[in-house]
């Protein structure tokens, strides 16, 4: 069994008025340098923005969201910054801003498989929590 890789994180949130700092949680940004890995993860659950903020534009936050693997996997369809390598666009991508996109913290992780930490964080961070009984 192979040893475990440490992992760097971020969660990407929707702030749909960022005066009142409110947010949906939208996707994960992972990083793990010892696989070369870099992708990301999004979804935007239209119900839940229509419920924190009514009339947030939902296609164009899904639009400029689905951008985010397109720079996680670089070339030159990703523009300038998917010019830049992995380590780069992934600081790129996390560095913080104040805009309707962002995201939290970096958090650290270890795992085998950081495709299979991909999607256990998306289930974990970003998919609604099944209602109680």
């Amino acid at each position: 069994m192979p040893a475990p890789s440490s992992f760097d994180y971020a969660i990407i949130r929707v702030v749909p008025r960022v005066e009142r700092e409110e947010f949906l949680n939208a996707g994960v940004i992972l990083y793990c340098l010892t696989h070369r890995f870099l992708d990301a993860r999004v979804t935007l659950d239209l119900a839940r923005l229509e419920a924190l903020a009514p009339g947030a534009p939902g296609d164009l936050l899904r639009e400029h969201l689905e951008t985010i693997p397109r720079l996680c996997a670089g070339g030159r369809k990703a523009g300038p910054v998917g010019q830049l390598p992995q380590k780069e666009r992934f600081h790129w991508l996390v560095a913080p801003r104040s805009t309707m996109i962002q995201t939290g913290p970096v958090h650290a992780g270890l795992c085998e498989n950081p495709a299979q930490a991909l999607e256990h964080l998306m289930r974990c961070m970003v998919h609604p929590l099944p209602r109680a009984p």
